[in-house]
């Protein structure tokens, strides 16, 4: 499929309209960056086990009643999705207390949330995604307070879906970060969902298999994300 033009390049994805109406094609890039942006590597390798395990979530969560703007893998790290209007909204579930969380508030790390704590933060970089409440959402006129209730019970049914999956490989899902956006009046899950997005621990070692390994210099990030596309995807999963 022939990319004819950069829409947009973020810190690790590049997004280009395709030849086909409301197609675009996502393009996984081996960059990885930390603490907004004050840390940057290219980990040669990085964007594909990002991009494969992004897509079999996709699928997985499709499989299980989930909109997403997935369509197929082209090749290792590209993906062909719906183009949507996105909600400059991050979506943070978290089923215990690590990072920031920790940092702002009187939690104590690995604490747990029971039922799980929804975080959204505004996305801006130059504001540096500050945290946002409903009233502010409604203001900013991003979401009616309905479509924000959508987005939290989809949050949620996704959180259980994948937490389950992740138990079932002896691997515990802390907290991970989703996306979504627009088409027409139905709302997709959209952007990634990988190693990049999410902390990961080992339920026997406690060893983080996330962007934590690279944030923190924890040992040698590809070889963990390696190790969770690894346990996670099918044999033979893919292009």
């Amino acid at each position: 499929m022939n990319r004819s033009q950069l829409l947009y390049a973020g810190k690790a994805k590049s997004v280009y309209r395709s030849e086909v109406p409301e197609e675009l094609i996502v393009s996984f890039r081996d960059d990885i960056t930390a603490f907004d942006g004050g840390k940057k590597d290219i980990i040669v390798g990085k964007g594909a086990f990002n991009a494969r395990i992004s897509a079999f979530f996709f699928s997985y969560l499709e499989e299980h009643g989930i909109p997403t703007h997935f369509i197929r893998m082209t090749d290792e790290r590209t993906m062909v999705v719906r183009e949507l209007t996105m909600i400059p909204l991050e979506v943070i579930v978290r089923n215990r207390a690590a990072g920031s969380i920790v940092r702002r508030y009187p939690f104590q790390e690995g604490q747990v949330f029971s039922p799980p704590v929804i975080v959204m933060d505004y996305k801006d970089d130059t504001r540096h995604d500050p945290m946002i409440n409903e009233d502010l959402i409604c203001a900013l006129g991003l979401l009616t307070r309905e479509e924000i209730q959508t987005i939290r019970k989809l949050a949620l049914t996704i959180n259980r879906h994948l937490t389950d999956l992740f138990s079932n490989k002896g691997l515990d899902l802390i907290d991970f970060k989703i996306e979504f956006g627009r088409s027409g009046d139905k709302i997709l899950l959209a952007d990634e969902i990988s190693m990049d997005s999410m902390r990961l621990w080992d339920r026997e070692t406690g060893a983080s298999l996330d962007k934590d390994v690279y944030r923190f210099d924890k040992g040698d990030v590809l070889s963990a994300y390696a190790q969770v596309v690894k346990m996670m995807v099918p044999e033979g999963y893919g292009v």
